[in-house]
């Protein structure tokens, strides 16, 4: 059970969840996922079709955590440099300037991520591993927090370029809003434009305070025994992969991102320590889109490693 200062200092990530909530409505695992995954310091992908709420979701995290935040859609024919920035020329000053691109913000909404050809979505990458970015041989800093929310249209639809493994890995998690259920229809339906709702919105938490809670997330305990059922549902992954069952076991990266979102995970619940729960509560969400591709074709292996693996 959490402690007293803890439970009191909890109560604005409790602000920050009720807010979303009244925003995005019906998804309260979903956005405590993605709130987690800020946490956790990772990066977010969320795989749906349009329409669900996905912009929004972005949209809100900024509004209530008062982050900085640029849109990218990205389409067949966007360039690199079109998100990470281009070096023009000055004529004045007879030398190249560089124009810093969307990417130069705190929350990035990179939209439609796989409808971009593979070059592009690499531009990605470096800004998402190490914080920076590169162009024209100089190395560009990110700002800290940098938190990148990619929206994935369904595989199966039009003019989509499969996400390669190496960029699947920089996610820390995946999800999927789908549909609201009745009740959450029909308050979106006789209530307020969300829009206008995140107009409206006011940040409940700063930039310094996500800065905080980060650092905090970094130092809750995990226990030996915890480190063992998170190894070996990595190993349990790794042998299903060697037999053919699933496309990648997971790797040490993969690792250390479950470790942190259960760490966030336990945070965001009051709680000082990572015990079992934790880690099955966020396993499939970081677990599916890296051992199969997607979300959706992953679920019922990660579903069925969570039942077969022992908890010690």
């Amino acid at each position: 059970m959490p402690n007293r200062a803890t439970a009191a200092e909890n109560t604005q990530l409790d602000a920050v969840v009720d807010q979303l909530d009244s925003i995005v409505v019906g998804k309260s695992n979903e956005l405590k996922l993605a709130l987690a995954t800020l946490l956790a310091g990772g990066h977010l992908l969320v795989e749906d079709i349009p329409g669900v709420g996905k912009t929004t979701l972005a949209r809100a995290l900024a509004a209530t955590i008062g982050l900085q935040w640029n849109r990218v859609q990205f389409t067949s024919d966007l360039l690199p440099a079109d998100v990470i920035g281009i070096s023009i020329f000055d004529v004045h000053k007879q030398t190249f300037q560089f124009h810093q691109g969307p990417v130069f913000t705190s929350l990035l909404l990179a939209d439609e991520l796989n409808r971009a050809p593979p070059k592009t979505q690499s531009a990605l990458l470096e800004a998402m591993e190490e914080h920076q970015v590169t162009a024209d041989g100089n190395t560009y800093q990110l700002g800290n927090p940098f938190f990148v929310i990619a929206t994935q249209n369904p595989q199966e639809q039009l003019g989509v370029y499969p996400l390669p493994e190496s960029q699947l890995d920089r996610f820390m998690v995946s999800i999927e809003l789908g549909y609201p259920d009745t009740h959450s229809e029909r308050e979106i339906l006789a209530g307020t434009d969300r829009r206008d709702l995140l107009d409206a919105t006011d940040p409940v938490m700063s930039v310094d305070n996500l800065l905080y809670w980060q650092a905090k997330a970094r130092q809750v305990h995990t226990a030996p025994a915890v480190l063992d059922y998170i190894q070996n549902l990595l190993a349990a992954t790794r042998e299903l992969a060697l037999n053919g069952k699933c496309n990648n076991g997971l790797s040490p990266r993969a690792g250390l991102s479950l470790l942190s979102m259960c760490k966030a995970w336990a945070l965001l619940h009051g709680r000082e320590m990572v015990i079992p729960d934790d880690v099955q509560s966020v396993f499939t969400s970081v677990a599916s889109h890296r051992i199969a591709g997607s979300l959706r074709k992953g679920l019922p292996i990660t579903t069925e490693l969570l039942t077969s693996v022992d908890v010690g």
